[in-house]
């Protein structure tokens, strides 16, 4: 929905809001369903509204239980049994400088402001904590805006009584903490008010009248900052671009103006301006953004465009390039099956508003931000917070490795008559074993961005995943694949939960890079071995299906499991008897983890 992207018209949001929220819960999409408790500091019901929009919009059907006027502290140190028994998937405390208690007073020492710092922190922590330990999900906390007055005038931020010298210390305590703290993120309001302004974010009048913490027509704009965080938690982050060529990444037409008349570099402001632009998607694959070209262009144009000495981006920043005269409609989906991912986890970014209503009419769930002016193109594509970043691993710094290195499996299979023999060709060794704390980041991340190859849609948060690996109800593997190519990372994880003899399947999924590859026999191999060792004798699957995960509905069958139950929504039951089960990996080599430092 496109009054939902950025740049949007927060007026006509603010508005149209109940008619938007029709649309949205009567388009048939299947939402994932998430409780998320607001601790307030002021008032938060419109905060809570816009936000229920955009992460509809997202993916996200949210469910929401709000705290009273400023009792934040209060839900949070001593819950009511409604809280309790309400089990939040996340918590969200919106408190801004307006909840800070004290201030330095011009008369204080330097000790009596860091003691006043440090007790105002320390309320903070003890309150993060006991959310955690109460709730095990994840938190997001707002870091402090600026005042909107300085006492002091300039020197307010560098003085140690200035009230921007305080909240700017106290929003670095705040960033310690974040940094230390797994599954604690920081809302940037210091940054987003900026960006709005200021003066008019902080008009005091609002706060005044209505305890509004900020101006009424920011609450959009702040309410969609705060849904790139949850949906980035819940795994709805995009993973690739999908990139035009003329007057999107350069100035001009390489077809008609020559490599020489596109406009790129420093010689012009227009120019730079593009360079700008190529530099900034130069930084998104180094976060693990799949770069792809789709442009309607003869090839050879294309690659001498990409080749222009004054660009940042080269052809071999891209994974994939289609450059021809096909409907970009349909290289997106070439684009996506070539990558074993979903259509919909691509943003398709071209300054033809044609090209773009065209691609979003006819691949749902694609994103076509607006590419009005290439001034703009930044600004659009980063506060659409497309690639929002909440965890960030070593498998993430190498994606595209791993993408390009599977563009030369699939060049080496087209050589191969016999796939047996094209798989044994690929010198695969996986290191498949109990988690081991190095991974948990990169393994929760995983079961929160695996969509296709998941039989069973869970998914973890990072304390939760502590919670799994330090208990001994658990058999836990992740799979881990390297070959002549390069290092895969981890790329697999199951966790099955003990009952008696019995094993239940809580989670099996795999990432779709490496699929008919036999990773899934090789996992499914070492599975049994850890049963046969632990005593269980029966497992059961469990496969619950959504719009993303058809894939995997007859994976259990395909494991030699019998089904035992189906109900009218397709959610299946499946049972194997571990005693009968025999050996199917035959073209992986299986380590354990003492075998990590050698690959």
């Amino acid at each position: 929905m496109t009054e939902l992207t950025y740049p949007f018209d927060a007026e006509y949001i603010i508005k149209k809001r109940k008619s938007l929220k029709r649309t949205l819960l009567s388009d048939g999409s299947k939402r994932l369903k998430k409780k998320i408790a607001v601790f307030g500091g002021s008032t938060t019901n419109d905060i809570v509204v816009y936000l229920e929009l955009f992460l509809l919009e997202q993916g996200i059907e949210p469910e929401f239980y709000q705290s009273e006027y400023a009792q934040y502290w209060q839900d949070a140190m001593f819950p009511s049994e409604e809280l309790l028994q309400f089990r939040p998937d996340l918590v969200f405390i919106h408190t801004t400088n307006r909840n800070i208690s004290t201030y330095p007073r011009m008369t204080d020492s330097k000790e009596q402001v860091q003691e006043l710092l440090d007790a105002e922190y320390r309320k903070f922590e003890q309150m993060w904590q006991k959310i955690a330990d109460t709730y095990h999900c994840p938190i997001i906390q707002n870091n402090f805006e600026m005042p909107f007055y300085r006492l002091m005038g300039n020197k307010d931020c560098s003085d140690y009584r200035g009230r921007s010298h305080f909240l700017t210390a106290l929003n670095e305590k705040f960033y310690e903490y974040a940094e230390k703290a797994e599954g604690f993120y920081i809302n940037d309001i210091n940054f987003i008010s900026a960006s709005y302004g200021l003066k008019a974010w902080s008009d005091p009048s609002y706060w005044n009248m209505y305890k509004y913490a900020m101006c009424v027509d920011a609450i959009p704009e702040f309410s969609f900052n705060l849904s790139h965080i949850i949906k980035s938690v819940f795994g709805k982050n995009k993973k690739a671009l999908a990139l035009d060529l003329d007057n999107t990444l350069w100035g001009g037409v390489v077809g008609d103006d020559g490599v020489d008349g596109i406009q790129i570099g420093q010689e012009t402001g227009v120019a730079q301006t593009y360079y700008e632009f190529q530099s900034y998607l130069k930084s998104l694959k180094d976060l693990g953004i799949i770069l792809t070209v789709c442009s309607k262009n003869d090839h050879e144009n294309a690659i001498a465009g990409l080749n222009h000495p004054e660009g940042a981006l080269k052809p071999d920043d891209f994974i994939i390039i289609k450059a021809n005269w096909e409907n970009k409609d349909r290289n997106i989906l070439e684009t996506a099956a070539e990558l074993n991912i979903l259509p919909d986890s691509i943003v398709f970014v071209d300054d033809n508003p044609a090209e773009r209503a065209i691609v979003s009419a006819q691949i749902p769930g694609v994103s076509a931000p607006v590419m009005d002016s290439v001034e703009n193109y930044i600004v659009n594509l980063d506060r659409n917070g497309y690639f929002e970043v909440t965890n960030f691993s070593e498998d993430d710094l190498k994606r595209n490795e791993m993408y390009k290195a599977n563009a030369e499996r699939a060049a080496q299979q087209a050589t191969f008559t016999d796939y047996h023999d094209y798989l044994l060709s690929l010198d695969m060794t996986a290191v498949i074993d109990d988690f081991i704390p190095v991974y948990l980041q990169r393994i929760t991340q995983l079961t929160n961005k695996s969509n296709q190859f998941n039989v069973t849609t869970r998914r973890y948060t990072a304390t939760e995943m502590e919670e799994v690996f330090e208990s001994g109800d658990y058999i836990r593997l992740y799979g881990k694949l390297v070959d002549k190519f390069g290092d895969n990372g981890v790329v697999s994880v199951v966790i099955g939960h003990k009952d008696g003899d019995v094993l239940h399947m809580n989670l099996w999924i795999m990432s779709c890079r490496v699929l008919k590859r036999d990773m899934e026999f090789a996992m499914l191999d070492r599975l049994i071995e850890r049963c046969r060792e632990q005593g269980i004798q029966t497992i059961r699957g469990y496969y619950y299906p959504t719009a993303k995960n058809n894939m995997v509905r007859e994976l259990y069958g395909k494991f030699g499991f019998d089904k035992i139950s189906e109900d009218d929504a397709g959610n299946t039951v499946w049972q194997l008897e571990v005693a009968s089960y025999e050996q199917r990996n035959h073209v992986i080599k299986v380590e354990g983890n003492s075998a990590i430092q050698s690959l």
